[in-house]
């Protein structure tokens, strides 16, 4: 659709875009970042043909862009500045109107039924056909924005060039205008091509991005590729971290500030830990790094307070996170601090232990019964009942671990639980066979982020084999206090 080759141009002379060239496919929606100053804007004029370009080549459908007239020209290219103004005080629906121009033809034009029916869409489409007689004058900004963005989808181009479309926009309709232009490029072919500063807006909506620098290519790509660590934070000189996005295969940038408000540097330990007959709790003074299959809190998260709850064996488990919820609020927690956790183990039974290592330490929480374990190879003997967990394994590090470490924190527990039981000739009650554990077992790994950073959890790694001291002693101790009290 769209071919720029050799493009150099600037203003008075002076090159500000050099030697660029780059490819936009029928229906991409195509990114185009940078820094401030990078020649962003400048490019997206020399292809609307607003500006003259130096050397190289702008082809629309194998033609050179020179070679339409402005008429024809705007029948193919329409274009959303970044600051739209409106001197006349029209209305929104005549403001949009505009864009039909280039579609009329004769000394006197007249509007007709496609003039109309095209208009009333693209106000729907973008939200403002409910004030389309409201005089554009008395819009806020982010109104007079869709606005002009209806305006030049109202010409039905076949590229729609925008700079910062979502500029004044508030959140909800930076989504609907974006979830409209990508509906738009799927369904009628149209090749949008955008200037971005959001780096997660461009990542999560664009099909190809190109990153200038200097007004030079840096990249032309995929998202994933270009959207890299290392390249973002050498392009923007700023400290960035990659993740991605949780709904969606799309990577997201994190901002890390230069310098973090002073954290107070604590250990978790035995002192922190509170019980009663009804709950475990560990409040620590500041958010810890999480990882955790929790009833609140499950996933990645940052949280300041851990509850495990006891709950009966005749606990209904529909809606076990809602009532969670509402417990840690009744109980005066907030529930978005907590990791929480249910058992159905009496908690005077559970075992604790902190262990102190070369540049980190560690303490370790675990409450375990046996009484509904299970053989996961033979997990197909099972009927599904949820039930409240069993075996719930708190490892609370002193230090800063990687991501890597996290997973492999979790996957070293768990083969140090699976031994335990193995160890003590925990079986399945239904198969007979040795356990590996139960149906609903929860781990929590929780790191303070202080200190050296931790690379590994493996088994053979010195995280790891502090986590499989520590988890196979309370582990053991666990469950020798269950069966102790099982056999009173």
């Amino acid at each position: 659709m769209l071919n720029v080759q050799n493009l150099t141009g600037g203003y008075a002379g002076v090159p500000i875009v050099k030697d660029l060239s780059f490819r936009v496919n029928n229906g991409e929606m195509f990114g185009i970042l940078g820094p401030n100053g990078s020649g962003k804007t400048t490019l997206l004029k020399m292809i609307s043909g607003i500006l003259p370009f130096q050397k190289g080549t702008v082809d629309i459908a194998n033609q050179p862009i020179q070679s339409f007239s402005a008429k024809e020209l705007a029948k193919i290219i329409a274009v959303l500045p970044q600051h739209s103004n409106q001197s006349f005080s029209y209305s929104v629906k005549d403001t949009v109107a505009l864009g039909r121009y280039a579609h009329q033809s004769g000394w006197f034009q007249t509007w007709s039924p496609k003039d109309e029916a095209i208009v009333q869409s693209v106000m729907k489409q973008t939200g403002i056909h409910h004030f389309q007689n409201k005089d554009i004058q008395a819009l806020s900004g982010g109104e007079k924005q869709r606005v002009f963005l209806a305006q030049a989808l109202a010409q039905e181009p076949q590229i729609l060039l925008l700079d910062e479309p979502t500029n004044h926009l508030d959140l909800s309709y930076q989504k609907e205008l974006l979830d409209v232009l990508k509906a738009w490029t799927r369904e009628k072919g149209l090749t949008v091509i955008s200037i971005f500063h959001d780096l997660n807006l461009a990542g999560l909506y664009c099909d190809q991005l190109l990153l200038m620098e200097d007004g030079k290519l840096n990249i032309h790509h995929k998202p994933n590729e270009v959207l890299r660590e290392d390249r973002v934070q050498a392009v923007y000189r700023t400290k960035i971290k990659k993740q991605a996005h949780p709904k969606v295969p799309a990577p997201q940038m994190v901002l890390l500030p230069e310098k973090q408000e002073d954290r107070h540097i604590f250990k978790v330990n035995a002192e922190m830990l509170n019980r009663t007959q009804e709950r475990i709790v560990i409040r620590t003074p500041q958010p810890m790094k999480t990882l955790s299959s929790g009833v609140i809190g499950s996933g990645t998260g940052w949280h300041d307070t851990f509850i495990n709850r006891r709950v009966g064996l005749d606990y209904d488990c529909n809606d076990h996170r809602e009532e969670m919820r509402h417990y840690l609020k009744e109980t005066g927690y907030e529930p978005s601090d907590c990791v929480g956790m249910m058992t159905a183990v009496n908690l005077e039974d559970f075992s604790y232990l902190f262990l102190d290592g070369e540049g980190f330490s560690m303490f370790v929480v675990v409450t375990a019964g046996v009484g509904h374990a299970i053989d996961a190879s033979k997990s197909g003997h099972h009927e599904m009942e949820l039930q409240p967990g069993t075996i719930n394994t708190w490892i609370f590090v002193n230090g800063s671990m990687t991501e890597e470490a996290f997973i492999q924190s979790m996957m070293t527990a768990t083969e140090v639980k699976t031994k335990v039981l193995h160890d003590l000739e925990v079986r399945d009650p239904v198969t007979g066979t040795l356990a590996t554990g139960t149906a609903t077992d929860s781990i929590l790994i929780a790191s303070t982020q202080q200190g050296e950073e931790i690379e590994f959890g493996g088994t053979i790694t010195p995280l790891g084999k502090m986590i499989s001291q520590a988890v196979y002693t309370c582990t053991s101790e666990a469950i020798a206090h269950y069966r102790k009290r099982m056999d009173n």
